[in-house]
């Protein structure tokens, strides 16, 4: 009996004739707008859901994924959209540790297998296009979303971020988010950033660049103004960065339903497909069309880009089906367990006796563990990036399957006086305290939203004010949004002050998105660890690290300052803000501020020592090699990082330029090769987008953070990058 052959159809053959070379992707997406009708054509610009299931989104978001440009006739399957930084948020999926705590790991290799797991899990659903890649950068910790992000580095960021890239794509068609300076979430809808040239080249699209030279496929406009223009309708960064400058041939998508002002404006600024239901361009487009209001060619430049890009991924991305049993399979749960362990940052670990508190002593027999989040999985926020996992271990869990001789006594922290009084009766305490969905995370209703896309009644009149204001009321109870301070709950400090006192042998574990600030009552605290939203095996991994099963893998992504006032201002209900390069870890070196916790700090169980050996570098990046040796007495992880700085300044401020990773036993060493970017050491000209060093007398050094100083600094050796035509 001969196999059942599929129905043939004008997209799959010019999949076939893509991948054969028969054919290129640009003639083959113009073959398939040929054969298309006007309407058909349309419907690639927009999605494919009416706008009467608005409501109903948060529930199908996690039912399929989201369709646009569908046209069964020909075949074309049409954008098919997951969400999900964390892993799919369709069905019950791995439910990775959040993008912050991937950050952490330092490991872009660890990142590019998650963005693996990720795209086969988005596959096997039924989708082909992920929004996994957020490359927002950190500018301040009390982001609602910053959990979503690598952190406030463009290096780290851009590496990491094109890891998760080149992971997604061997299945499915990577997006990158949100284009651009979006970097706030209560006003996000209606905040007006302004940027000078140099600090929104040099600082805050970096990143966006690199993740689309690692291959993405597609582009997310944000929902803020830059400029004063909506990034919907901002011509000249969707065009003329990103097309002309950058050469990016890709798509680019609306952020959802509130993303799109004007339905022939953005199309002709380079926003190609209004996301995820037919509201503005539906509506209008069609008529604009018959009256010459919009052209023909411009219709047609956003059919041939969305075509393209598909036809051409479908041709090249991984040719097997993968099987649902993919889905949240023992492998990617171990994945998850591995990059939570990798992810959790040892901030303090002090001697209690004769030797550290931490790993936990093996002849431990009584432990308490206590807060109101020991119990809890507490993946992350309750957003468009929320992931419903099959099962979750929380830190409890993860401890009592641990240390099964162990007695373990509990308390939820409710009652201070209650919880000090169990741990006065426990060897060691075990305290988890942080952040939850309730104190950040995406807020899906703000009073900023634009109404008018709903339909004309809501354009003006009582009906748009009555929704605007139901927004607004709405937006005082949704959980999620901007946090209201850096500092944990009033009453998680009382309880950590009371619990040590009780007992000085207390572990402090943190469960968050970003900087908590500890400077209050770190001093109390003998052992402080990060452990993040550590995804559906963050309970093991966590208990893993407790325990000396496992080294704490992690380094800090941001800087944690010992007082607020060393960050830029945050202003939560600001409509318009000034994005500068004064932030973070840079802002205090800048003045002269000594960090907390600097940017890539993290403590293991061993001591390792690095040393330059040598480095090239020009201005098209370079190389360093670092001696890295494990002087301790058992095996653990380190992150070598390599940091420049202009040294003819009162106050050096470090850039990082490259990081590697590397594991050693005891008594071991090894030479490492760290690429290095020379991004942060060159500066672009305004008028003609050329780049070329940055003045100063700068110097580079190996270290294991971000450096307080630069004693022992070489200086930085920049070779002449010589002509085309020269080497030619």
């Amino acid at each position: 009996m001969e196999p059942v052959r599929a129905e043939r159809t004008a997209y799959g053959d010019a999949v076939r004739a893509v991948r054969a070379g028969e054919l290129d992707p640009d003639d083959a997406a113009d073959r398939l707008i040929d054969r298309m009708t006007v309407r058909e054509v349309l419907g690639l610009l927009d999605g494919d859901s009416p706008r009467r299931l608005l409501p109903f989104i948060p529930v199908l978001l996690g039912r399929r994924p989201f369709v646009a440009g569908a046209v069964p006739r020909l075949g074309i399957p049409g954008i098919r959209f997951s969400d999900g930084a964390r892993g799919v948020v369709i069905g019950a999926s791995t439910a990775f540790p959040v993008t912050m705590a991937r950050a952490a790991t330092w490991d872009p290799e660890l990142e590019e297998r998650v963005g693996l797991a990720i795209g086969l899990e988005t596959r096997a659903r039924g989708a082909n296009y992920a929004a996994s890649v957020c490359v927002n950068l950190l500018r301040h910790p009390a982001w609602g979303r910053a959990q979503e992000c690598y952190g406030e580095d463009p290096v780290l960021t851009g590496r990491m971020g094109s890891a998760m890239t080149r992971g997604l794509r061997v299945n499915v068609m990577a997006c990158v988010k949100h284009f651009a300076l979006n970097s706030m979430e209560n006003e996000r809808f209606e905040v007006d950033v302004s940027v000078d040239d140099h600090a929104l080249h040099e600082v805050y699209l970096p990143h966006f660049k690199a993740v689309l030279d690692a291959g993405a496929d597609s582009v997310m406009s944000a929902y803020n103004r830059v400029r004063g223009e909506y990034m919907d309708v901002n011509g000249a960064l969707l065009t003329g960065v990103l097309r002309h400058e950058w050469g990016f041939p890709g798509f680019v998508t609306s952020d959802w339903v509130f993303g799109t002002h004007d339905a022939v404006a953005s199309l002709e600024a380079g926003m190609d497909v209004e996301m995820p239901l037919r509201l503005l361009r539906a509506r209008a487009l069609p008529v604009a069309l018959r009256s010459g209001a919009l052209s023909r060619a411009t219709v047609q430049q956003s059919a041939r880009r969305i075509l393209r890009t598909t036809v051409l991924h479908a041709a090249t991305r991984e040719m097997a089906e993968p099987s649902a049993a993919l889905i949240a399979s023992p492998a990617h749960r171990d994945l998850a367990y591995r990059v939570a362990a990798e992810s959790i940052v040892l901030l303090k670990n002090e001697a209690a006796g004769t030797a550290p508190l931490l790993p936990l002593d093996p002849g431990i027999r009584n432990l308490a563990v206590i807060g109101r989040l020991a119990a809890e999985a507490n993946l992350g926020d309750h957003g468009s990036s929320r992931v419903r996992p099959p099962t979750t271990v929380s830190p409890l869990r993860g401890l009592r399957e641990a240390l099964p001789g162990v007695k373990i006594t509990t308390d939820s922290g409710t009652d201070s006086l209650s919880a000090a009084a169990v741990a006065a009766a426990a060897e060691t305490v075990v305290l988890v305290v942080g952040l939850d969905q309730h104190d950040e995370g995406e807020s899906v209703v703000t009073g900023g939203v634009d109404v008018g896309v709903l339909g004309r009644a809501f354009g003006s009149g009582p009906l748009r004010r009555l929704f605007i204001g139901l927004a607004h009321l709405a937006s005082h109870f949704v959980r999620g949004g901007d946090r209201s301070s850096l500092d944990l709950r009033p009453n998680d400090i009382r309880l950590i002050r009371d619990v040590v006192a009780a007992n000085p042998r207390t572990i402090v574990v943190l469960i968050g998105g970003s900087a908590i600030l500890t400077a209050t009552w770190q001093d109390r605290v003998p052992a402080l660890l990060l452990a993040w939203y550590g995804g559906m095996e963050g309970g093991h991994a966590l208990a893993s690290v407790l325990t000396g099963t496992l080294e704490p893998g992690g380094r800090l992504p941001f800087v944690v300052p010992t007082d607020l006032a060393h960050l830029p201002a945050f202003d939560s209900a600001a409509k318009s803000v000034v994005y500068d390069d004064r932030w973070g870890q840079r802002l205090l070196d800048e003045e002269g501020h000594a960090a907390g916790f600097p940017l890539g700090f993290g403590l293991g169980y061993t001591t390792i020592e690095h040393r330059l050996l040598d480095h090239s570098f020009d201005d098209t990046g370079g190389t360093a090699q670092v001696l890295v040796t494990n002087t301790g007495d058992r095996a653990g992880s380190t992150v070598v990082q390599i940091y420049a700085a202009d040294v003819s300044l009162r106050r050096p401020v470090a850039q990082l330029l490259g990081f590697q990773k590397v594991t050693l036993p005891p008594g071991a060493e090894t030479t490492v090769s760290v690429e290095l970017d020379a991004g942060p050491t060159l500066q672009r000209d305004p008028e003609t987008h050329r780049w070329s060093a940055r003045p100063g007398d700068w110097a580079v050094l190996a270290a294991q953070h971000s450096p307080g100083g630069w004693e022992g600094a070489r200086p930085l050796r920049r070779a002449a990058v010589q002509d085309a035509a020269e080497t030619g």
